[in-house]
């Protein structure tokens, strides 16, 4: 399965991921997807800047046509650090919360050329479709955005439902678009960072990564069955 500019849902498998996975049900699931070889700069510092157009570049050097440009891994814009908002575990128990942004999936899902039923189940694992949530390391909103991915994603409020669903969706595009449209690297650097994923060569070796990439991959084939996104979303958790 891959993400490009035209999504092809069936697209087959290319190579079985080889991992050091422990878990047998994380492994199985892993080779449901195909691995993509990433170039020889993959180790290189990765920088990134935005175009005129809003578009996310990535580069293994700045460039006369990026000065601003800065590792993509570390966005110090020297001002002060942002104070981080206390932790605040998803507390949003009605059923409607899972159609409350349906226009903000669909407008940012057209626009960004992603799939609806991704940016629902990457949703669904990141906050359980509440916006007030807030990760112990300062994520926050329906798709968690990192403050310093907020910034490179030009959100200025993330707690704002409309402005975090955007951004995450953006952020999926860029990744999607560095990675060749594969979907699993395109998830596992969404949760561990394309500095992470470039660095090892494909989904990192991390627990919390790989099982992440588990159950945003199974919610995403449980929002392609169900259209509806209520029975959906109260389905069991993968």
């Amino acid at each position: 399965m891959r993400l490009g500019g035209v999504w092809r849902a069936h697209a087959p498998a290319a190579t079985v991921l080889t991992l050091p996975v422990r878990n047998r049900s994380v492994a199985f699931a892993l080779t449901l997807v195909g691995a993509l070889t990433l170039p020889a700069w993959a180790s290189a510092d990765i920088y990134s800047y935005v175009d005129k157009n809003g578009v996310v570049h990535y580069r293994t050097r700045p460039s006369n046509a990026a000065p601003r440009s800065k590792p993509a891994a570390a966005a110090d814009d020297g001002g002060p650090a942002p104070r981080r908002p206390a932790p605040a575990a998803p507390g949003d128990r009605s059923p409607e919360r899972f159609r409350r942004y349906d226009e903000y999936i669909r407008q940012a899902a057209a626009l960004y050329q992603i799939p609806e039923a991704l940016v629902r189940a990457v949703i669904s694992v990141e906050s359980d479709y509440d916006p007030r949530a807030v990760s112990p390391v300062g994520a926050v909103g329906l798709m968690q955005l990192m403050p310093e991915t907020a910034r490179r994603m030009e959100v200025r409020d993330a707690v704002d439902p409309r402005e975090n669903i955007f951004g995450g969706v953006r952020y999926l595009r860029s990744l999607a678009n560095l990675f060749n449209g594969d979907l699993a690297l395109t998830v596992a650097g969404y949760n561990a960072g394309e500095g992470a994923v470039m660095r090892h060569g494909g989904i990192p070796p991390y627990a919390e990564t790989q099982e992440y990439v588990v159950r945003v991959l199974a919610n995403y084939r449980r929002y392609r069955s169900t259209p509806d996104p209520v029975e959906a979303g109260a389905g069991p958790p993968p």
